[in-house]
């Protein structure tokens, strides 16, 4: 999603301050308990719930499970102090951090650990034993409307901002779904139908997030979507089951007169590492503009990691070159390094730089522009761009991730099935 948002949402957060107990390892409280909590964080007036699930009875095992939807994410929990917890949000440098009180409830922030944002926070009650979200069991008002299906959305900004897509599902006052744009999706949010309004937050890791809206009699919607410096972005959207959004194929293009790419980024070992390298000569070569703070970054890495292991000895190489909140290396040798480790990459990673759309157009100026983290460019065989993908479609978009998929193979098989150029054939054997 936008960079902005991530690293501009720090500057109208409320900072909170967490007493931690200094009392003997022996007269530490228990954990948290096990099983279903429900949490709220709240910045001004406004509010947004969570859930999670909490297991394990020591540091060495404890878990906290984000619940949004299907969708689960796994956190592991350190204990802090005798009456706190510590919930590093793996690749994202933020953290949940919490009181235990003596009455069982959790009190704390989620906190930015970025250099120079640390201060930054958005603070949080959780009580254990409530699964719902909005609405307590036995208060739910009957609905009024189903809006299952799909709904093409716009939001009222002081930019232009293409259409939007919510593909929603309601069963009874339950309601799930997802917003799509043009840089990618928002995950799997969870919600409810009450009368004839509707709310949906999710919360998996990076910053959370809300829509609030109302059913109207003519078949639309309007309402509210955001939190932080994004909250109260005013929208209104039409049920159409024929919405669509650019073709992200058509969004992100090379200028006129480029046929290639040029470019040279150290990696997490600040070695300075070229596209011209040899390594990368006669093969088919993935670009990806990722940052660990980019939750569909994340969502795109999980699909390329394993795809390019079970690949790559057809005669591909990737490349990630991440761009985060820090222009700093040893900074992204930690954030960057992370992201590898989790996640398993074996595919090279270069830093290149502060994450700002305006700075990426810059190191790579054969783009027409930058729109979107995470872009993917393929490049064939002879060193030429062939295809620009611009964001990413997770599975819980369903057959926009299908369709993504299907045609990412598809290219891939084809390029991959071109043949090698002398001059890489020679280049290859002269370096054996």
């Amino acid at each position: 999603m936008k960079t902005k948002f991530s690293s501009k949402l720090a500057g109208l957060l409320t900072s909170v301050v967490l007493i931690s107990g200094t009392a003997s390892a022996n007269d530490s409280k228990p954990l948290p308990k096990e099983g279903i909590w429900r949490g709220v964080f709240t910045v001004s007036e406004s509010q947004v719930p969570f859930n999670f699930e909490f297991k394990g009875k020591d540091s060495k095992n404890a878990l906290l499970t984000l619940i949004n939807g299907s969708r689960r994410d796994e956190f592991h929990v350190e204990r802090r102090g005798v009456d706190s917890i510590y919930v590093k949000m793996n690749t994202y440098d933020a953290a949940l951090v919490a009181k235990i009180e003596d009455n069982g409830t959790l009190t704390g922030e989620y906190r930015s650990l970025v250099p120079g944002f640390r201060g930054n926070s958005l603070p949080f009650i959780a009580e254990y034993g409530k699964s719902y979200r909005f609405v307590e069991p036995g208060k739910e008002i009957a609905p009024k409307h189903n809006i299952s299906g799909k709904w093409e959305i716009k939001t009222y900004t002081k930019e232009a901002v293409p259409a939007s897509i919510a593909l929603l599902k309601q069963s009874g006052n339950k309601l799930t779904g997802v917003i799509m744009t043009v840089v990618g999706d928002t995950r799997e949010l969870e919600g409810t139908v009450q009368g004839d309004e509707f709310e949906l937050s999710g919360f998996t890791g990076p910053s959370p997030f809300i829509v609030k809206g109302k059913i109207n009699d003519d078949n639309s919607i309007t309402g509210e979507q955001g939190f932080g410096i994004y909250k109260n972005l005013k929208f209104d959207g039409l049920r159409n089951e024929k919405a669509e959004l650019p073709d992200p194929y058509k969004l992100t293009f090379l200028k006129e007169g480029y046929k290639k790419l040029d470019f040279t980024f150290p990696d997490l070992k600040g070695q300075q590492v070229s596209l011209s390298d040899d390594k990368y000569k006669g093969k088919v070569v993935i670009i990806e503009t990722i940052g660990t703070w980019c939750p569909n970054c994340t969502d795109q890495t999980v699909f390329l990691a394993p795809w390019f292991k079970k690949n790559q000895k057809r005669g591909v190489e990737a490349i990630a070159i991440g761009f985060e909140q820090k222009d700093d290396l040893e900074y992204a040798k930690y954030t960057l390094g992370k992201l590898k480790e989790k996640y398993g990459i074996t595919y090279d990673i270069l830093f290149g730089g502060i994450a700002d759309k305006k700075i990426v157009a810059e190191k790579l100026p054969a783009l027409n522009k930058f729109v979107a983290f995470p872009t993917t460019i393929i490049i064939d065989r002879k060193g030429d761009v062939r295809e620009i993908y611009t964001g990413y479609t997770g599975t819980v978009t369903g057959k926009y991730y299908e369709e993504y998929e299907k045609k990412f193979n598809k290219v891939l098989d084809e390029l991959i099935a071109e043949p090698v150029p002398q001059l890489a054939v020679a280049t290859t054997a002269a370096g054996k």
